[in-house]
């Protein structure tokens, strides 16, 4: 074949190229074009698949190397491609405002953990079992305020779930956010149950909550309205000595409240035991963190 004498081609000159070749032309140029201007490696439609090629994941289109998807990229097909995914993601905008808006995490300097200290208590009157949080934020700013969330046991991470067991979180800026793990039982969320409070003053944060009382604890209530004879349980033992019979008397106003129950100083936890009144500042109920 006379690749010399083609119609147009110049004489030494190898001929006239094919569309073929042409095309070939083109796609080499636009990849060396395309390697100096754009960095694919932050191309968000390039993937490299497990075979060692390259595919858009836009139009779905397998490539054997970088310079072919580049040379794609520079096509028709994966521009409209593009018109469309852009028409289509305005559309979305228009008819659902509140996809725009994205909550961006907030990054701090942490500074540690907290002090904390927990007392457990018993409502002497319902027998209810109650925790009360003290958490010590002497560093926290003047316009935050801590914060708590009751955690379910499959909503972490750290350990495995189990459902007997639930976490309580705290968290203020700059410290960290601390947990306590309590037991899974229903919080009893009436007035003078669940409380919590903010002291500026000190910057502590106080958090008290009981537990619905259980069947057992509903029966081992104390009756109340009757005393019981000295010698109940034994009616033909002898009386108890005079001194005896007046100790007893002393111990027995002391219970219906003869006398007024000793209150602990100012700025220590009550004893075991003991319900502590919530102060008159505190808010009812517990908001999420």
């Amino acid at each position: 074949m006379d690749f010399q004498n083609r119609v147009g081609s110049k004489v030494g000159s190898g001929g006239v190229a094919s569309a073929s070749e042409s095309n070939r032309d083109r796609r080499e140029r636009l990849r060396q074009l395309a390697l100096e201007v754009i960095d694919i490696n932050k191309d968000p439609y390039f993937m490299r698949n497990h075979l060692g090629g390259y595919e858009c994941k836009l139009c779905l289109t397998l490539h054997t190397n970088e310079g072919s998807y580049l040379a794609h990229t520079q096509g028709k097909k994966h521009q409209d491609n593009l018109k469309r995914r852009a028409f289509k993601e305005e559309e979305e905008k228009s008819q659902n405002p509140q996809l725009v808006q994205r909550v961006s995490v907030k990054k701090f300097v942490k500074i540690g953990r907290p002090g904390y200290k927990v007392t457990k208590q018993r409502d002497p009157d319902t027998q209810q079992n109650s925790l009360l949080f003290q958490v010590d934020y002497p560093e926290i700013a003047d316009d935050v305020v801590p914060r708590h969330r009751f955690m379910s046991a499959y909503e972490q991470k750290v350990e495995a779930p189990d459902k007997g067991w639930q976490y309580l979180c705290f968290a203020a800026e700059p410290y960290e956010t601390i947990g306590f793990k309590i037991p899974s039982r229903e919080l009893d969320k009436t007035r003078d149950k669940f409380w919590h409070y903010f002291n500026k003053e000190t910057k502590t944060f106080f958090l008290q909550f009981h537990f619905k009382a259980d069947r057992t604890e509903q029966n081992t209530r104390p009756v109340t309205g009757f005393q019981p004879h000295a010698n109940a349980l034994n009616p033909f033992q002898a009386p108890a000595p005079p001194h005896m019979q007046q100790q007893q008397q002393q111990q027995q106003q002391q219970q219906q409240g003869g006398f007024p129950p000793m209150q602990p100083p100012r700025g220590m936890p009550p004893p075991p035991g003991t319900r502590m009144p919530p102060p008159p500042g505190a808010h009812w109920g517990g908001g999420p963190m």
